[in-house]
């Protein structure tokens, strides 16, 4: 199980709401959240007289929310590979350890980063001793699909493309599609640390199993191609769905949504 780099996470609000156009490489967005509430006891920190401590105190404390963010989504990533169920309990103890004072926004960061880069979500099936599984986004079942012992999910690609068909209106040429994927650090024909050889996913591996549809733009000299949903994008979410994801994700209606986007 590969681990996510400490170094290559962010914190900061504008990176969880500019999900597909985000400023960096999809890893830096990975713990992208909402910035905390000052008045958490989480976020707040104790009077100092020089205002430079404060900020390095600050820092320290970022980061090492970041590292342990980092520890548990490496924990959950295991445990979606073994399709075990996941204990609060043991989260709290295997990996919080001395630190579970800080649980409710490390578990906040890890669950927004398994949902934005693994389109994965979290959902607690056991309210009294906390239990949780993991399912996919959207009702995408492509996470079934994946072979030779890959148990890394990578449907939140698939909801990327899906959301650019979408507010493309209903069809989106290939050039515009990789304009935004680079934005976000994934290039076409370059392997990347989540998601593999992604021209390979979005042309080959999606288009055969009926999530996309990808076809050369009528009447284009020379050739242009365009990437539709396909029947199974069509048979297992809506989009409906993928609106209301994307008002959930973001907060508000994305910057770069259409206007007649509602």
């Amino acid at each position: 199980m590969p681990v996510v780099p400490t170094n290559e996470l962010c914190t900061s609000e504008e990176d969880l709401q500019g999900q597909i156009q985000a400023q960096g490489p999809v890893e830096a967005q990975l713990l992208g959240a909402e910035a905390e509430d000052a008045s958490t006891p989480l976020a707040s920190f104790p009077p100092d007289s020089s205002s430079s401590a404060a900020v390095d105190a600050e820092i320290l404390f970022k980061q090492a929310v970041n590292v342990m963010t980092a520890e548990l989504l490496e924990f959950l990533l295991h445990k979606y590979g073994t399709k075990e169920p996941i204990f609060q309990a043991e989260m709290l103890n295997r990996v919080l350890r001395d630190n579970q004072a800080h649980f409710p926004v490390v578990f906040r960061k890890a669950t927004q980063c398994l949902q934005l880069a693994f389109g994965v979500d979290m959902k607690e099936v056991d309210h009294r001793e906390h239990i949780y599984v993991m399912v996919p986004t959207l009702g995408l079942t492509l996470n079934e699909m994946q072979r030779g012992g890959q148990s890394i999910p990578k449907a939140g690609l698939l909801v990327t493309v899906l959301s650019l068909i979408l507010v493309a209106g209903d069809r989106v040429c290939e050039e515009k599609v990789w304009g935004a994927l680079s934005k976000m650090g994934v290039f076409a024909g370059i392997e990347h640390c989540i998601y593999g050889e992604p021209k390979e996913l979005l042309t080959q591996v999606w288009v055969q199993a009926g999530y996309l549809e990808y076809r050369q733009v009528p009447y284009s000299h020379p050739a242009r191609y365009e990437f539709l949903w396909g029947p199974r994008a069509y048979a297992e979410t809506s989009k409906q769905q993928v609106k209301d994801y994307l008002h959930r994700v973001n907060g508000r209606r994305p910057r770069f949504f259409p206007p007649w986007y509602a």
